[in-house]
């Protein structure tokens, strides 16, 4: 890292104390960016950088809500509205005890790259609350969301800030957030929120964007080196909506998913996890994977320990952030695995991503591999500009060109740069040089 991003790392850092996961972001970005500052030195003048790690505006607000048996509560909703450059603010609401500032500023940064390798017109941003709604009944998550719209909607607006779905904000949760905005707002503004049902202003295949991209990127990784998915084992951390959709999209594409896990346990299915019980576990009854070999008698479940236990060629994190450490990643590399593709944001800590490059594992970054999630969100914003709605085929097939294109731009930029097979490297210069020519272009702001 050369000096002036040594400098400008040390003052985000002083700036912005005690958020480490903000700072792991951040230096991930930097450690790739010395390569183009030394070829390009104008990208750190003007104090470009400062300002891309400057979020646009921040918000913090109180949450008071009251449950089913008439007790407050009061949590702390947030939205960092991070880099409008290349369009309105565009990204997730995060519903999760472990929210705080760091976290949603960690995935505010990483958004605006990942938006911009979209190719789409999307700035972004990040949001969220420390809210759990595991436990809650619908009446008090359908309350807490009321209460969450009355200060965000102030914020928002199809052209201003459009948030999405993340975790612990399901469709469920995106309709009691519409409904309350409707009501604040007297407009039916359906461009404002992304997730939506698909009777009231969703689109077709954004349940399945952010499992059904990874798997594309992966397909383009493996098709990149003259392979495909068939006859590969997988493994999967994780058995929410992005889990589902990897794995039913990596089946569809030949491969078998033998393993996936939750907070509890995991489990292992050597003929290929069965996504009619997964499904009916995780989106119907809302249970626990250990109640999988129920129906699976085959099939087994390890309480505790790790699913990176598990042998295989591909390992796709869709869990959360830094859930692979650098031990995980060597009992990867012992067991075979060739490829790493994160599903979740940051779920691959730096020194497991370094552990996979010394053993020549093809590691895909989240902010192009996980892209699918708010690239169909994108469309649906489109879909809903222009009063329309797309048949889920011509959807999905926009979703693979967009992810093929992500990953094309990923290796080009990688390639360009004399690092071939160095996607997290292409991802990060691909994703910042769009975003630093239109500041410049822009000019000061």
């Amino acid at each position: 890292m050369n000096a002036k991003l040594e400098k400008a790392l040390a003052e985000v850092v002083r700036r912005n104390a005690g958020e480490p996961e903000f700072h792991q972001a951040v230096t991930e970005v930097f450690e790739s960016l010395a390569v183009i500052v030394e070829r390009y030195p104008d990208y750190a003048d003007a104090a470009l950088i400062e300002r891309l790690c400057e979020p646009e505006r921040q918000i913090i607000f109180r949450v008071p809500w009251i449950d089913d048996a008439g007790q407050v509560h009061v949590n702390r909703g947030f939205r960092v509205q991070y880099s409008s450059v290349l369009g309105p603010y565009k990204g997730g609401l995060r519903f999760h005890p472990s929210v705080n500032l760091s976290i949603v500023k960690f995935l505010g940064f990483e958004q605006i790259f990942k938006n911009s390798l979209t190719g789409l017109p999307i700035g972004g941003g990040k949001g969220g609350a420390d809210f759990d709604p595991k436990g809650r009944s619908d009446f008090e998550v359908l309350r807490f969301c009321q209460s969450f719209m009355t200060e965000l909607y102030r914020h928002i607006g199809e052209y201003t800030d459009v948030p999405a779905g993340d975790i612990g904000v399901g469709g469920r949760e995106i309709g009691y957030l519409f409904g309350q905005y409707k009501r604040l707002t007297n407009t039916h503004e359906s461009g404002v929120l992304t997730g939506k049902g698909l009777s009231w202003g969703g689109s077709q295949v954004r349940k399945e964007a952010t499992g059904y991209g990874l798997a594309y990127f992966v397909s383009n990784m493996l098709a990149a080196e003259n392979d495909s998915f068939d006859g590969k084992r997988v493994t999967v951390s994780g058995s929410g909506n992005v889990a589902i959709y990897a794995i039913e999209k990596v089946q569809q594409l030949g491969g078998l998913v033998v393993a996936c896990s939750d907070s509890n346990s995991y489990v292992v299915d050597e003929d290929g996890i069965d996504l009619d019980v997964l499904k009916d576990i995780k989106e119907v009854r809302r249970g626990r994977l250990s109640e999988y070999t129920e129906q699976r008698p085959n099939a087994h479940v390890v309480e505790g320990g790790s699913v990176w236990d598990v042998a295989c060629d591909v390992a796709l994190p869709c869990a959360t952030q830094n859930e692979l450490d650098d031990e995980a990643a060597e009992t990867l590399v012992r067991g075979g695995t060739t490829i790493v593709a994160e599903g979740a944001n940051m779920p691959v800590t730096p020194r497991a991503t370094a552990v996979f490059e010394k053993a020549s594992v093809r590691f895909a970054p989240g902010k192009a591999a996980n892209a699918g999630g708010v690239a169909t969100s994108a469309l649906e914003m489109q879909q809903n500009a222009s009063r329309d709605s797309w048949h889920f085929d011509y959807t999905d097939q926009r979703l693979a060109s967009i992810m093929s294109d992500i990953f094309d731009r990923c290796r080009d930029s990688a390639d360009e740069y004399g690092r071939p097979y160095d996607y997290a490297l292409g991802a990060n210069i691909a994703g910042f040089t769009k975003v630093a020519d239109a500041m410049i272009a822009t000019g000061v702001i």
